[in-house]
């Protein structure tokens, strides 16, 4: 009887030891999950999957799901997550919404996971980005992209026709207000059919022309709009639309109903100002077209305002070696050029930027290869909490007045100069 129960016991306790080395078995297998937050259109959401589904198939150790979210409201709703216990690993950002993120010290200084990590390497990315997402020593995010607000889209179409010679790089402004004047066409009735220029970056033309927003981009303390090179460049693009006519009052385009894109494309405007993601939605048009730098000022100065994309790791999460992992996938090779191959996006990745899929790639635009060294000429956005804030409820304003032709530009920088200071002093 003793024996019988000890064999009983026995095959009991090798059932149960053999369940267990199951269990531990399949527990050595499991993948760690890595949440990704980020927004973007659905071809980029294509090209995000698509990069991570071939890093995937050689780390089933680590399973990365990614959680689109809206770009309205991304910040809000992300440091919601982060407050409520609910985060994800590794986030998305955008080069302005970094500073609300990093102003809330929820992220990781990705150099402790860089200095270990022979695969790695921050040289390999434009210095200017990685200047930006780096606070006090510490680098905050990993860029994937850049996107200086440098391209003057041009339709060859309306240049042949009438003769004009293209723009080249070395432009100056006189020199694009002076082709926006000879492809500006006036109807009988008086009414424009076709503007010379559009351009909605006017940030462009204060730092264009040797002016600022503030006193320092990085620690910003005072307003520096209220100089004369920011109040004479903002003047300029004023004067584009009040004064010479070849570009239309915000209210003029979008009372004609159609985008920008279409406008440009159907041979309604001859050249506008933008950023290369508008290169997408361009292709599928049927017509010739091509980019130039923003030109310099008279006095040869050439700045631009810039965004950009980048990945960040959580201080909340609790897989950050996995996480960083994820992030490497996110912002390597492969994914950046699939970016430049499709024209969504500058590579931040210089090798990648340099090479065939995007300064020597064919395809329209072909003298996007220019923005390698457009990245040299970018300023960007005060490094300021409040700066998103202060660009909505104070400088947009005034722009709007400004444009309208209800202000000068001295009058509406005289307006929007200390209520700048006192947002910036402000620590709520």
């Amino acid at each position: 009887m003793f024996s019988g129960c000890s064999k009983k016991t026995d095959v009991n306790q090798g059932a149960a030891s053999t369940e267990a080395g199951s269990i531990a078995s399949l527990k050595a297998v499991s993948p760690t999950e890595v949440k990704v937050a980020f927004w973007g259109s659905p071809e980029e959401i294509k090209i995000i999957e698509d990069a991570i589904a071939g890093w995937q198939a050689s780390h089933p150790e680590i399973k990365v799901r990614l959680e689109h979210t809206p770009y309205s409201g991304y910040v809000s709703k992300i440091l919601t997550r982060i407050a409520g216990g609910a985060a994800p690993d590794v986030i998305a950002t955008e080069v302005d919404f970094f500073v609300n993120f990093a102003a809330k010290n929820v992220l990781v200084d990705l150099n402790t996971f860089i200095k270990d990590d022979q695969e790695f390497s921050s040289e390999e990315f434009f210095p200017q980005v990685i200047d930006r997402f780096t606070v006090d020593g510490k680098l905050l995010a990993i860029p994937r992209d850049t996107a200086p607000f440098a391209c003057v889209f041009y339709n060859k179409d309306i240049f042949d026709e009438a003769g004009e010679p293209y723009p080249t790089d070395d432009w100056t402004w006189e020199d694009m207000l002076a082709k926006a004047q000879r492809l500006t066409k006036t109807g009988v009735d008086g009414r424009i059919e076709r503007y010379g220029f559009y351009g909605w970056a006017w940030m462009n033309f204060v730092f264009g022309n040797g002016g600022q927003l503030v006193d320092d981009v990085k620690n910003p303390k005072h307003a520096a709009v209220n100089t004369q090179a920011a109040i004479d460049g903002l003047q300029f693009y004023s004067d584009l639309i009040n004064k010479y006519r070849v570009m239309p009052t915000p209210v003029a385009l979008s009372n004609l109903g159609m985008g920008v894109d279409e406008m440009f494309a159907g041979g309604r405007l001859a050249m506008f100002l933008s950023g290369i993601w508008e290169t997408p939605s361009l292709r599928n048009f049927d017509f010739k077209w091509d980019v130039a730098m923003f030109p310099k000022n008279k006095d040869g100065i050439r700045n631009f305002g810039t965004g950009g994309s980048g990945y960040c790791l959580l201080k909340s999460s609790k897989h950050q070696k996995e996480a960083w992992e994820a992030i490497k996938a996110l912002t390597g090779i492969y994914g950046q050029i699939e970016l430049a191959k499709r024209g969504l996006a500058q590579p931040a990745r210089m090798a990648v930027a340099e090479g065939e899929n995007w300064a020597k790639d064919p395809q329209s635009p072909q003298n996007k290869g220019m923005l390698n060294e457009a990245v040299k000429h970018v300023v960007y956005s005060p490094f300021h909490f409040k700066w998103r804030e202060i660009q909505n409820k104070v400088i947009q304003p005034e722009l709007d007045l400004l444009l309208n032709g209800k202000e000068t530009a001295a009058e509406a920088v005289a307006k929007m100069a200390p209520q700048i200071e006192q947002m910036l002093a402000s620590k709520d």
